[in-house]
């Protein structure tokens, strides 16, 4: 049964990559390109659904806003995450790496790895005499991967402006039938006003290119049989988006503390099924909140993904991705849990989140 999952969704990630890429070229700036790299990363955003360009202050900022990379405490900060989607068919896993380079600038490193494994490919499961043979089946994955450099910078300016960048490098790939490498920019502000703090981030600044290569020899021929359209070599644009947001502290008791989040994630390609849609612009709002015992034990929940839902006899009705998540800090390391839900579209297909980060030298 897992193997038939597994073929049914790579059969489907196939279809997709030729669907984006558009043989007759009459449209190469779909509107869900490099979908992998907005899935998120850190359990403490998943926690507080998705929350975090305004206030993120670690190493994960090298993803959700470069310019928080100026808030880090230690000389050196690395993190890892793994969660697994679709019942553990597709696992997704992050590591990043960030260092100071001096008292006003940082440095990190970002991989991103987002794939489905052990794919059957049954072309040749009939072998020449008519029978079965399931020794030819092959295995093959379908991997998406992002490589993000990034750099920030304190900017005596407006009170102290802080500013970051990303460099960006794609690379996707579907067993032997396709792979594409693609570049693109993010850059970000952050600014810290007593308990308040908002930031902005624009990804893909000048949209990010995908440079996709079909070896359509392998594929020609089952093509031609199923009348599908064998994929020609082309070009895919990931349009820019902006993330804004902002966040607020609060002192509960002597030793309680709270985080509140906001960020709305605005889109430009048409109308998408998000909370705000219209012809020209998209706003898909996230909300989050995390209370802390003496910023040593924390506790999260949030809400993001608001979207109408089309029933059987025509009603429609609304739905939402709720998070929750849990996190402690022993000093120099940090674990946080996270559990997530798809929405009442799959009740019952929940993602667990787990992230580490351990710091190195830290600064008293």
């Amino acid at each position: 049964m897992r193997h038939l999952l597994i073929g049914i969704l790579g059969l489907w990630i196939v279809h997709d990559v030729v669907a984006q890429n558009d043989p007759e070229g009459k449209d190469n700036t779909p509107k869900y390109s490099n979908e992998f790299m907005n899935i998120g990363v850190s359990a403490r955003s998943f926690g507080m659904g998705f929350t975090a360009v305004s206030f993120v202050d670690d190493v994960t900022a090298g993803y959700w806003n470069p310019a928080g990379l100026n808030n880090l405490t230690s000389d050196h900060q690395l993190s890892l995450m793994h969660s697994s989607y679709f019942g553990g068919l597709a696992n997704y896993d992050y590591a990043a790496f960030a260092t100071s380079v001096d008292d006003k600038s940082k440095i990190a490193l970002s991989v991103i790895r987002f794939a489905v494994d052990d794919i059957p490919d049954t072309r040749f499961l009939i072998d020449v005499n008519g029978s079965i043979n399931y020794d030819n089946i092959q295995f093959f994955s379908s991997a998406d991967y992002g490589f993000i450099g990034s750099y920030a910078r304190k900017i005596p300016v407006l009170g102290g402006l802080y500013f970051g960048g990303n460099l960006k490098i794609i690379h996707r790939t579907v067993g032997k039938f396709s792979k594409a490498w693609g570049f693109g920019l993010d850059a970000g502000v952050q600014k810290e006003m007593n308990k308040w703090r908002v930031g902005a981030v624009v990804r893909d600044v000048f949209g990010t290119f995908n440079a996709w290569s079909h070896n359509s020899a392998e594929v020609e021929e089952i093509y031609a049989l199923t009348g599908n359209d064998v994929p020609i070599n082309s070009v895919e644009i990931t349009l820019p988006r902006l993330i804004i947001g902002g966040s607020r502290s609060f002192t509960i008791m002597e030793k309680f503390g709270a985080l509140a989040s906001l960020d709305m994630d605005l889109t430009f390609d048409g109308k998408r099924n998000t909370l705000v849609s219209t012809d020209l612009l998209s706003i898909d709002p996230r909300a989050g909140i995390e209370m802390d015992y003496k910023k040593m034990a924390f506790l999260r929940f949030g809400v993001n993904q608001f979207q109408e839902i089309k029933d059987f006899d025509g009603s429609t009705s609304w739905t939402f991705q709720p998070n929750m998540g849990v996190g402690i800090n022993l000093k120099e390391l940090t674990i946080d849990y996270a559990l997530t839900d798809i929405g009442n579209l799959a009740p019952g297909l929940f993602s667990h989140v787990f992230s580490v980060k351990v710091d190195f030298n830290v600064e008293n």
